[in-house]
């Protein structure tokens, strides 16, 4: 039996040895540990792929069962010598994502508060996935060019509030990134605001034609509280002007007028023909009571509205992409 495992294990070795070492190659190279696999059933061979993070360089590990019990995995790294299972896992702080005043949360107790809070708020898990999608594609794209580049970095630095080198080095400090981590981050940040912009570009007129109503622009004024107190404005002789008043008074309830497209007012709004008092509905944790003022047709010319209906069509678009992923979530 030892002399047929260690045959086997000589095998294994150069099996690892001479897989594809691209990121697009790691099917190639389950089936071919898949066929191997065949010839040495007895070792049950697993292979386990570690996709390093910005690189298209994989590594793998060959996992056999032992004739006597248990595991054994062989490494073959590609480049530095380093098992990737050393590179990544054996560091002291391998199973931390933050330690605070001394006390350490491990990626385990982090996943759980995710899945709990994603329970509550399904967006965080649609924003996980649709990274992984966006990312995918952004892969398949040359590389970005300086242009984009400095643009990516130049909206993020200002999303971010950092105005100068110095809270720029601060902020670096304060998340755990050095400026090597940060260029690969804005690397893949433009490669994948080029991808949403190409999106945007190509949904925007389809989506607006689809859905003009959603484009309609719209004087509207609302307020969210109790359904008690909405009741009582509601009831006034003219909703409107009691909604005004409340809106300088504050009277217990939160007052929000605006002016712009359907789709960025609260959903019970968006249909409403003008001069249509709405609510109280329930709208979020509250109540809502609205009123439109006035509605005035989406013009198909404008800039701004094309710009709306293609965030628009992009977000459809990645919501159609979700539901046909294959997701696989690795919570423990």
């Amino acid at each position: 039996m030892t002399s047929t495992f260690d045959a086997a294990l000589t095998e294994a070795v150069d099996l690892l040895r001479i897989l594809p070492r691209r990121r697009d190659d790691v099917p190639e190279a389950r089936r071919a540990v898949a066929k191997w696999r065949e010839t040495r059933p007895a070792t049950r061979a697993q292979l386990v792929a570690d996709v390093r993070p910005g690189s298209p360089v994989v590594d793998y590990d060959l996992v056999l069962a032992h004739p006597d019990g248990g595991s054994v995995a062989l490494t073959a790294p590609a480049d530095d010598g380093v098992p990737w299972t050393v590179d990544h896992s054996t560091h002291w702080a391998s199973g931390r994502v933050v330690t605070v005043d001394d006390f350490a949360l491990l990626i385990q107790n982090a996943l759980l508060t995710l899945r709990t809070r994603a329970e509550r708020d399904t967006t965080i898990q649609d924003e996980l996935i649709d990274y992984c999608i966006l990312s995918d594609m952004a892969s398949r794209e040359p590389p970005p060019t300086q242009q984009e580049l400095q643009q990516a970095s130049d909206a993020y630095r200002i999303r971010n509030g950092l105005r100068s080198r110095a809270d720029m080095m601060r902020w670096l400090a304060g998340v755990g990134l050095n400026e090597t981590a940060y260029t690969s981050h804005i690397f893949g940040l433009a490669l994948k605001q080029r991808v949403r912009a190409r999106i945007e570009q190509e949904t925007a007129r389809d989506y607006l034609e689809r859905n003009p109503a959603e484009f309609d622009q719209l004087w509207a004024l609302w307020a969210e509280g109790s359904e008690d107190r909405l009741a009582e404005l509601a009831g006034a002789p003219d909703p409107a002007t009691a909604l005004t008043q409340a809106l300088a008074s504050r009277d217990g309830i939160t007052v929000t007028t605006a002016d712009g497209p359907a789709l960025d007012l609260p959903e019970p709004l968006r249909a409403a023909p003008e001069g249509t008092v709405v609510g109280p509905v329930p709208h979020g944790k509250a109540h809502l009571l609205g009123v439109v003022r006035e509605r005035r047709p989406a013009d198909p010319a404008d800039p701004g509205t094309l710009a709306a209906a293609g965030r628009a069509g992009f977000a459809e678009y990645m919501a159609r992409r979700r539901a046909k992923a294959n997701v696989t979530w690795h919570w423990l």
